[in-house]
């Protein structure tokens, strides 16, 4: 009972608009309504805010909101698993920019083409559509581009002063054992015989969005030594014997002055360790630093709260300047639902700080 009334204290989100009244006052009381993974918010030009995310069905659904608080189910914005479609299923991180009149959406799905009969067959898609709501279109026969392994969570920066546009994304764990002093020690323990891990890459895309122009380049991977300070934080899932795999995965990059942060996500996105942490780099294709003071955001059950699995995030920017964290977690109340957070977040002599997690029940 005493735990239930500390939770009832914990104040609301207060935010200022980006809408018709940039001064008006918003209050936000995480989690939101809206059971989604991944998610991501578009302001788009019509004044309004679009929801997508993960949500388990053959496509991805949009939620439209005047305010970030109340939030309209608009339906579904993309139908895969067509006859004619280059998806099977697992649809996955959803993000959707507006440029030149038109909403591209980027998105993860198992692809078809699959004679190996691998069990991770995940490819990068674009689909497009007039309206941010839908209804959109694959652009291409297939995915974006074949690297040879699965790759989801995609990931764009525009950088309009060079006229480039960045794809980041993340290499799934499966079939790629890596060797490093965490894989030696769950070895020893006779917890796994191997450890598998995700890395994040970028690359430059075409002005089309119909392939990549060069060779990915590896921004992030976890680290391999012990002793590096990113270790604790970035193994938890198989220190405390969960799964087999170490993950840098949800990526989202944005340029603040000359610095160019990217945050990421490490640790099993279903369980109660996934936390986001970030890096800096001069440079849209690094190299990039880890952070010392990372993770950023992580489950504060510690500390008397009840968040978990707090993870995947992008970043949201009101006309302001006021910037905001969204992203996924859980609560004692949601259970095993991933819900929608939205949560301040600043920039403080070039380190990135998020105040959260909150919740208001």
């Amino acid at each position: 009972m005493k735990f239930y009334s500390y939770l009832l204290l914990i104040p609301i989100l207060t935010l200022l608009s980006c809408n018709s009244n940039p001064k008006k006052e918003i209050t936000i009381n995480n989690p939101l309504p809206v059971s989604f993974g991944d998610p991501f918010i578009l302001a788009a030009s019509d004044g309004k805010y679009y929801m997508y995310g993960t949500s388990g069905e053959n496509g991805f659904r949009v939620y439209s909101s005047t305010d970030l608080t109340t939030w309209e189910d608009q339906g579904i914005a993309y139908t895969g698993a067509t006859p004619d479609s280059w998806t099977v299923d697992c649809f996955w991180a959803p993000e959707v920019y507006e440029r030149n009149g038109k909403y591209y959406m980027w998105y993860s799905a198992n692809w078809k083409h699959n004679p190996t009969s691998e069990l991770e067959n995940f490819r990068i898609g674009v689909a497009v559509a007039d309206k941010p709501t839908g209804p959109f279109k694959e652009m291409n026969n297939g995915p974006v581009f074949d690297p040879g392994y699965p790759v989801i969570d995609a990931n764009l920066l525009f950088d309009d002063e060079n006229n480039k546009v960045y794809l980041y994304y993340s290499r799934c764990c499966y079939k790629h054992p890596v060797e490093s002093e965490v894989a030696n020690w769950a070895r020893e323990k006779g917890w796994f015989d191997e450890i598998e891990e995700s890395w994040i890459y970028g690359v430059e895309l075409k002005p089309d969005y119909a392939g990549i122009i060069g060779e990915p380049v590896l921004i992030l991977r976890p680290p391999v030594e012990m002793k590096d300070a990113q270790t604790e934080w970035e193994s938890r899932s198989v220190t405390s014997k969960e799964v087999n795999r170490r993950w840098t995965e949800g990526s989202f990059i944005f340029k603040e002055k000359d610095t160019y942060y990217m945050m990421y996500s490490a640790n099993f996105f279903g369980g109660a360790n996934y936390a986001v942490g970030y890096a800096t780099s001069a440079n849209p294709l690094g190299p990039f630093q880890k952070s010392a003071d990372n993770p950023v955001l992580q489950k504060n059950i510690e500390a008397n709260g009840n968040v978990t699995g707090t993870g995947h995030n992008m970043v949201l920017k009101l006309a302001n300047g006021q910037m905001l964290c969204v992203y996924h977690g859980r609560t004692q109340n949601t259970g095993d639902k991933r819900m929608v957070f939205i949560d301040k977040m600043e920039i403080q002599d070039n380190k990135l700080v998020v105040h959260g997690p909150t919740t208001g029940y």
